[in-house]
């Protein structure tokens, strides 16, 4: 190895001789500012965003360590900055992946980060938020506590950057210039239409957040409906939104978990949006069986939720980061294993749908009603949980749009001897009530 190496010496003057070097073959438009003010661009276009270091630390722990979860932990405590669009600083990390150095570079980046030095110190206002197991994983102690911490933030926090019914799962779009209020109203009717639900049926919505289905089948089909929820958040605002639409006797909602529900054959259709990634893959064959148990025979069930492109729950960048700081415990898998997991608990599939590019849009435009609030939002969270659900929702939307991560609505029924009693065709979901 050549010992005269030309290496880089310590602080800004380095730091811009790696960066030139990392992004020498970038082909877009960045700006990256360090904690000097100088900036570099990168591209010949005015950037799309830029990246701001205002402390040495995060980029010397990037240089030595490659870890994506810190440069995100540096952002929440306001050790990183990112202005401008936020996609492109999370496109970066795929970018990252794709340099290769030659061992000469690496080493001589490794020991201009070692000579980088700072007065170490915390940043002003930053608390720490994130996710410590105390129970058994997936017990029933510990999902009331995973639960808590992500839907019991603020229920003033979420109404700044959801729809007016307070729906925090895929929307429905007919076109992507539609609202989001009115494509929320869309996604409730579509599952409404097909769980072909009638006056009289009983329904239970599992894991009913801030109760905007089981009061939309209430009141625009005449059900009677069920929801439980483990959030007390959810559970407060649901009992106070039910009172004021009048639906008591009508619309009870239960702070409870899937696995205390008791009884056997008692719902006519059953309804579950969102909530199964927080099961955990071990526990769905108890999931399934449990709404089996409360079915009545032929009655429909629609289970609703996100997938990825994997066979299981690995471990990488993604899922740690997920179960630190947003959904603990959440676990995906593909979507053909959640189908055969269903069949194994006897019910029939009977439809199948993708709403894929629908949570995209969803969540682009979730960020941008929250980026739009971001004052507003101070008052109810800190700067570094803004931060959190601004980058992962963000990271949720390129995730989505790349295929990496799905989202299916799976119709399926409890089996009975015969046809079931459906009609031949789809087209009587194109008949939307609203």
């Amino acid at each position: 190895m050549d010992l005269n190496v030309d290496l880089p010496i310590p602080g800004q003057e380095g730091a811009a001789r790696i960066l030139g070097r990392i992004f020498r073959d970038y082909g877009n438009n960045l700006a990256i500012r360090l904690w000097n003010g100088e900036t570099l661009s990168f591209g010949n276009k005015t950037p799309d965003c830029t990246l701001v270091f205002n402390r040495m630390k995060p980029f010397r722990d990037l240089i030595l360590h490659s870890d994506p979860i810190r440069l995100a932990e540096a952002y929440f405590d306001g050790s990183v900055d990112i202005e401008g669009s936020i996609y492109p600083a999370i496109e970066l990390k795929d970018y990252l992946k794709s340099v290769n150095l030659s061992v000469e570079e690496k080493i001589a980046f490794l020991f201009t980060a070692f000579r980088m030095r700072e007065e170490s110190h915390e940043p002003a206002g930053w608390a720490s938020w994130h996710w410590t197991r105390t129970a058994p994983k997936h017990s029933r102690e510990m999902n009331r506590e995973a639960i808590g911490f992500h839907y019991d933030v603020s229920n003033d926090f979420y109404r700044l950057w959801l729809d007016e019914g307070m729906i925090y799962s895929c929307a429905y779009f007919t076109d992507e210039k539609e609202s989001l209020d009115a494509a929320q109203r869309n996604k409730l009717d579509l599952i409404c239409r097909k769980l072909r639900l009638k006056e009289g049926d009983k329904l239970l919505d599992i894991g009913c957040g801030w109760g905007s289905l089981i009061q939309w089948a209430a009141l625009h089909y005449g059900v009677r409906a069920h929801g439980i929820t483990l959030s007390r958040n959810q559970f407060d605002y649901a009992q106070k939104k039910i009172r004021e639409n009048g639906l008591e006797g009508q619309v009870a909602v239960e702070l409870k978990d899937y696995r205390d529900l008791d009884g056997t054959e008692i719902y006519d259709k059953v309804s579950s949006v969102g909530m199964f990634e927080h099961v955990g893959l071990k526990n769905l064959p108890l999931y399934f069986s449990t709404v089996h148990r409360l079915l009545k025979p032929g009655g429909l069930f629609l289970n609703h939720g996100i997938t990825h492109d994997e066979d299981g729950w690995n471990k990488c960048v993604e899922t740690e980061f997920i179960s630190r700081y947003v959904f603990p415990d959440g676990e995906l898998d593909w979507v053909s294993n959640i189908q055969r997991r269903m069949e194994k608990s006897l019910f029939e599939i009977h439809d199948v749908e993708s709403l894929r590019p629908h949570y995209a849009l969803t969540l682009r435009k979730w960020v941008e009603r929250l980026e739009a609030r971001h004052q507003d939002a101070l008052g109810h969270v800190s700067e570094a949980v803004y931060r959190v659900w601004r980058l992962y929702m963000a990271g949720c939307a390129l995730q989505f749009e790349a295929g990496y991560m799905g989202v299916y609505q799976i119709l399926a029924a409890k089996k009975i001897r015969g046809v079931l009693p459906l009609p031949l065709t789809r087209s009587d979901l194109l008949q939307s009530a609203i």
